[in-house]
């Protein structure tokens, strides 16, 4: 229904056709994409990483001269220095070609580790727990709420219970916006919101 398409536009992977977006009421067309980049963090659903250690990954988004403690304390907001802390050595530690010494979850939480470090006022989940089992998501979401705090972020999810505390949840179908408001106004309102909650009640 375009969900990913709206994070490509914000970020300027390509750009709108039509309208604008604002970024505190510029149009982003106006700043450098350097500079708009510059305040977005992304977490997706496939963790980007590199046959490096895990020191390494984590740097690759900010100063050089980041210390050693700044990454560790990322790393325990994203709860993931739980299980750095135990490899051979910590977070000096090769994490082999696209992170395969890992796991699922425990790439996702270095994925959220690295964007907790760069600190951007705008993060962008696109999907960051789809493709996670229960307790790797359990975890990944007690990260990503604790990476939320004080910052915009706008998350794409098909799991209603990574959002249901959103300030404004929009509601998207072939498209188009069908629906927005708070989780407790959608459900109100007996619409599509409410259908799809009620579908995954179900399910779980």
């Amino acid at each position: 229904s375009g969900k990913s398409t709206i994070a490509n536009l914000i970020t300027r992977f390509y750009d709108v056709n039509k309208g604008a977006i604002l970024l505190d009421g510029i149009d982003i067309r106006d700043l450098t994409t350097n500079s708009l980049r510059k305040q977005l963090g992304i977490v997706t659903q496939d963790a980007i990483l590199f046959n490096e250690s895990i020191k390494n990954n984590m740097k690759l988004l900010v100063d050089e001269n980041v210390t050693d403690e700044a990454i560790i304390d990322a790393l325990k907001v994203a709860n993931a220095w739980e299980f750095v802390k135990d490899l051979p050595q910590d977070i000096n530690t090769n994490i082999g070609d696209s992170g395969n010494k890992l796991s699922g979850g425990q790439k996702q939480r270095l994925s959220i580790a690295r964007a907790v470090l760069k600190n951007p006022p705008i993060m962008i989940l696109d999907e960051a727990t789809s493709a996670l089992d229960t307790e790797s998501e359990r975890l990944v979401q007690v990260a990503l709420e604790n990476m939320m705090k004080n910052r915009t972020s706008v998350v794409i999810a098909h799991r209603l219970s990574t959002i249901q505390n959103a300030d404004q949840i929009v509601v998207m179908q072939k498209g188009e916006i069908i629906e927005q408001g708070k989780h407790n106004e959608l459900i109100a309102k007996n619409g599509m919101y409410r259908k799809l909650v009620e579908m995954q009640s179900f399910e779980q």
